[in-house]
């Protein structure tokens, strides 16, 4: 089940405050540790960028039949457009999000772990969790670089939309579609690619949450 659902409502004013180890504390109470949230965070990410290849890709053929024009309501073509590029942006900001959302539970939670180790005893146990941490911090570090890369892909093809939504909106005539002919096919290049690296963020994902649930 995803933690997300579990005492929603208890914790959401820590949430919205900030205060952000008042609301691990408050998962803490009830069993739920911060790699558990790591992980489940982990989950929403993958999930945001599989709900952003789809919005890309049918923004990509929204963009494909403006071009493909030969008749019909200029304004409805345009409003259908607007309202891909508005939905795009959507996805790309959920992206963003869900990746902060994950770097700020990895922070404490790799603080943390660094501060415990200061509290063993056995120098064996403590040598074992420092190898630990050192390993999920690589795996982590990858798997962020990655996330941040393929967020990075959607600059270019939200700028695209952008402009030729703006263009559009001022230009509701069958010339203008003509002069949007020339962007198409670095807008497909641009999609190809943010899939692409999303593909590869996603198999890092699911690699990451396999070794973390492993550990």
């Amino acid at each position: 089940m995803k933690l997300r659902t579990l005492c929603v409502a208890a914790f959401l004013c820590f949430n919205l405050a900030g205060c952000q180890s008042a609301y691990y504390a408050a998962w803490e109470k009830v069993g739920i540790e911060k790699r558990d949230i790591l992980v489940d965070r982990v989950e929403d990410a993958k999930s945001s960028q599989e709900d952003a290849q789809e919005q890309f890709s049918s923004a990509l053929e929204a963009y494909s039949a403006v071009i493909g024009f030969d008749g019909g309501e200029l304004e409805d073509i345009y409003d259908t457009l607007k309202s891909q590029y508005d939905d795009s942006q959507a996805a790309a900001d959920e992206v963003t999000q869900r990746i902060n959302n994950i770097e700020s539970v990895a922070d404490a939670l790799f603080e943390e772990w660094a501060t415990e180790l200061s509290q063993y005893q056995n120098a064996s146990l403590k040598r074992d969790s420092q190898q630990k941490l050192n390993a999920t911090k690589r795996r982590y570090n990858s798997l962020l670089s990655s996330m941040r890369r393929a967020e990075s892909k959607m600059a270019p093809v939200l700028s695209a939309l952008q402009d030729n939504v703006l263009y559009l909106k001022h230009n509701l005539n069958a010339s203008a579609i003509g002069a949007l002919q020339g962007e198409l096919s670095t807008i497909e290049n641009n999609v190809k690619q943010l899939i692409a690296q999303m593909n590869t963020a996603i198999a890092e994902s699911d690699a990451f949450i396999a070794t973390m649930k492993g550990d």
